[in-house]
């Protein structure tokens, strides 16, 4: 039976008497012996089967992709980006075919009361050498597509971990639903990452450039005009930054759990410590079945910067979302020196997993053991194994992290510093997600000349610069955290306000007209018994915010056709 922490803390009170010598030593040395297989639960030989047998992720996501309801075979198209040759024998019609270009492989739901659904399959080859996004899609038959959304993971994961989702929101009338991989992750091709800039801010931008503009391809090639954008995690990062570089072609920004929002002094030098408030560390070491099993949300968790009801007035100190140490506060104890030095040289967590060989599963189920306890027995073994298959792959999209983030999870370029831009900016090509300025008052948005479009956006490069410029008049951005997240809340409700403040200050002399047609929004939601990866954690809370956000766009949406239609009518 487990004992309460009161009851602890009696028992130990009650304690008087020290513990033998002898005994403390063979306890020690017992906790010794357990600690490795505690923390790697997966045993020696059947890590090492594992390891032999080498699943090819095409594999892996289809065993994934199977426990979606309503769904008995899922459609797996047969090639992936740069995989490991397999040691066995596929079992099913679902083996490597590297270098291949295949066919869309489709499937229809079976018995589907809320179809009927086509689900779709494919690698998206872009241009440039061995570039291209593993695509998972849904889409309803029989009916008009009128709008779209796009699911974007997070760091080193794939598009199977939203198995929990793709049919809840797939009921979504008039919608068709894409999954991605993004470039040098999951399934998508593994090109070699490079960053030839020199100066930080410069490697931050190219390394950002490096995904999105792979992302702004495929909807080129996609021919979405228009699409609402879901990123979690790393994927939310990126989704921003997506929305900052291509203008013009998001209706909605929903960013689940991001990466990167709150500004940590120490994350943006060269000197970074540990950080207090959101760490890494929780990603591997919290325990889910335990987080939502002792979910209590009405009880305020002493020193806990995470908790949601203390985050809006932990925010609310720093409306910049600066984590600022005040002069009381003891410094912050600095990170490992060898640690800095991996990260900063691009040495990551799937690097030591593909240099130790047969341990590399028993490593990874340090994570897949804590990360998927909540799951059944058979969901969680077929996640680890997908989890595995990805990262045994040759690295490439994962190097990017160093550049983006500093140890510990603080971003080197915050988005909170960035995030009013979303929405606000001069529709046209711009060489980064860098916030456009405003333009001189004297200008009113109409042309200008070239002078004048390189002092107000800088980061526009003009092909047309005396023509007229058109900006963005907001978009709604929904931030989801979970409740037990591990990353910082209170950056979300700062970035809320910030947006906020941003809105009112754009629209203080604006006519009533333009005041309506202004789009710009933001809300935070929380995922109650969810952790960092709040779709999967909580997936029937996710999927119905999902769904009223989804209505959402398609009301204001059709609204907005009838008001160009009409005013086309008119013209």
């Amino acid at each position: 039976m487990a004992t309460s922490s009161s009851e602890g803390d009696d028992l130990r009170d009650r304690s008087q008497q020290p513990a033998l010598a002898s005994q403390q030593v063979k306890e020690s040395e017992t906790q010794r012996r357990r600690g490795f297989g505690n923390m790697f639960p997966l045993g020696a030989k059947e890590g090492f089967n594992q390891w032999w047998t080498s699943l090819s992720p095409a594999m892996t996501e289809h065993r994934v992709l199977s426990f979606i309801p309503l769904l008995q075979k899922p459609p797996t198209h047969t090639e992936t980006g740069s995989a490991p040759v397999s040691a066995s024998n596929s079992t099913t019609n679902v083996s490597s075919q590297d270098g291949e270009q295949l066919e869309q492989v489709t499937t229809n739901s079976i018995n589907d009361p809320h179809g009927p659904r086509r689900w779709s399959s494919q690698m998206v080859h872009l241009s440039g050498k061995n570039r291209a996004l593993n695509e998972f899609s849904i889409e309803r038959i029989g009916e008009p597509v009128e709008q779209n959304l796009v699911m974007l993971h997070g760091y080193g994961a794939g598009l199977g971990f939203f198995y929990k989702n793709f049919e809840g929101l797939s009921r979504a009338e008039g919608w068709k639903l894409y999954a991605l991989d993004m470039l040098g992750m999951g399934r998508s091709t593994r090109p070699k990452f490079e960053v030839h800039a020199k100066e930080r801010a410069d490697q931050v931008t190219e390394a950002e450039n490096w995904f999105i503009d792979a992302l702004e391809e495929w909807r080129v090639k996609k021919k979405l005009e228009r699409f609402t954008l879901l990123g979690h995690s790393l994927g939310g990062y990126l989704a921003v930054a997506y929305a900052l570089k291509y203008p013009g072609h998001l209706n909605k920004l929903i960013l689940a759990s991001p990466v990167g929002i709150p500004e940590d002094p120490y994350a943006v030098n060269a000197a970074m410590p540990e950080p207090e408030d959101s760490t890494m560390a929780n990603e591997f070491l919290q325990d889910q079945n335990e987080a939502i099993n002792n979910s209590n949300p009405n009880a305020t968790k002493p020193g806990d910067n995470n908790n949601f009801l203390n985050a809006r007035s932990k925010a609310a100190k720093s409306s910049s979302g600066t984590s600022t140490p005040s002069s009381s506060e003891p410094p912050r104890k600095p990170l490992p020196g060898w640690l800095v030095y991996l990260w900063d040289k691009n040495i990551s967590p799937f690097s030591l997993v593909r240099w130790s060989g047969p341990l590399g599963p028993r490593l990874v189920s340090g994570w897949t053991s804590r990360r998927f306890s909540h799951l059944p027995d058979d969901e969680a073994q077929a996640l680890h194994d997908y989890s595995y298959s990805l990262f045994r792959q040759p690295g490439s999209g994962e190097y990017a992290l160093g550049r983006i983030l500093a140890p510990g999870a603080f971003a080197r370029s915050p988005l909170i510093r960035r995030i009013q831009g979303v929405g606000r900016q001069y529709i046209g090509p711009h060489s980064g997600p860098i916030v456009d300025a405003d333009a001189p008052k004297d200008t009113k948005c109409h042309k200008t000349s070239k002078k004048q479009v390189e002092s107000a956006a800088p980061s526009i490069t003009a092909s047309d610069p005396d023509g007229p410029r058109v900006r963005e008049t907001g978009i709604p951005i929904v931030l989801m955290y979970g409740e037990h997240d591990w990353m910082d809340i209170a950056g979300g409700y700062a970035a809320e306000e910030k947006i906020k403040q941003e809105r009112a200050r754009l629209l203080a002399d604006a006519s009533e007209e333009e005041k309506r047609n202004d789009h710009g929004s933001a809300k935070v939601v929380i995922i109650h018994k969810a952790g960092h990866h709040v779709y999967l954690d909580g997936p029937e809370q996710f999927n119905q915010v999902m769904l009223e956000e989804m209505r959402d766009v398609m009301r204001k949406e059709r609204i907005r056709t009838l008001k160009d239609g009409i005013s086309a009518a008119e013209s």
